[in-house]
């Protein structure tokens, strides 16, 4: 359903270089009936999921490690981030896109996921949903090395923690990630681990 306070009066292709990036002029009616103009701009990068690969017997989990540039940008001295695995739907249902992403990423081929939640991650200028999920997984579900696809530029190295050693690195701020540290207290307070 639409809010019937907003009507959105114009939308303008700034970009489509890497995702979409629109300048949108809407209006908006306040609760004392005066109508504004407001102009933002809105990121549309596609919905994406993202899942906790953990081992309940081992007590592990999974994560990732890689270069993300924004984060650079905003003073990560390395770029690195310690992350869950992570992707774009690309036009598939969450379910399957998680599924898939796992095993590029990770080199685990997984084939029961549950999801947890869904989240907007930020929400002011980005349209993307985030599908969090949590999945187990053990050694024999390793077919890769993983690491990502070549075609994406991606370079990602597969870390296996305790879950001891990763929840610890939310204080020391070792993981900064907020999908990872969601992630990461659910299977705390659920009891997962």
């Amino acid at each position: 359903m639409k809010n019937p306070e907003v009507q959105i009066k114009e939308t303008k292709l700034l970009s489509d270089n890497w995702y979409i990036l629109n300048r949108v002029t809407f209006d908006y009616k306040k609760e004392n009936g005066e109508i504004e103009t407001h102009n933002r701009e809105v990121y549309d990068r596609g919905n994406g999921a993202g899942i906790l690969l953990y081992n309940s017997t081992k007590k592990t989990v999974i994560l990732t490690r890689q270069f993300r540039l924004p984060t650079f940008l905003n003073g990560n001295k390395d770029g690195m981030m310690i992350e869950v695995c992570a992707g774009l739907l690309d036009q598939d249902n969450p379910e399957n896109a998680i599924i898939r992403e796992t095993e590029e990423e990770t080199g685990y081929r997984i084939s029961k996921v549950q999801k947890v939640f869904e989240t907007y991650m930020s929400p002011g200028a980005v349209t993307e949903i985030l599908y969090l999920f949590v999945g187990e997984y053990d050694e024999s579900m390793k077919v890769s090395e993983g690491g990502g696809l070549d075609a994406e530029q991606e370079n990602i190295e597969v870390l296996e923690f305790t879950f001891d050693q990763a929840y610890a690195m939310i204080e020391s701020r070792e993981i900064t990630d907020a999908k990872t540290i969601m992630l990461l207290q659910h299977a705390k307070i659920k009891g997962l681990i």
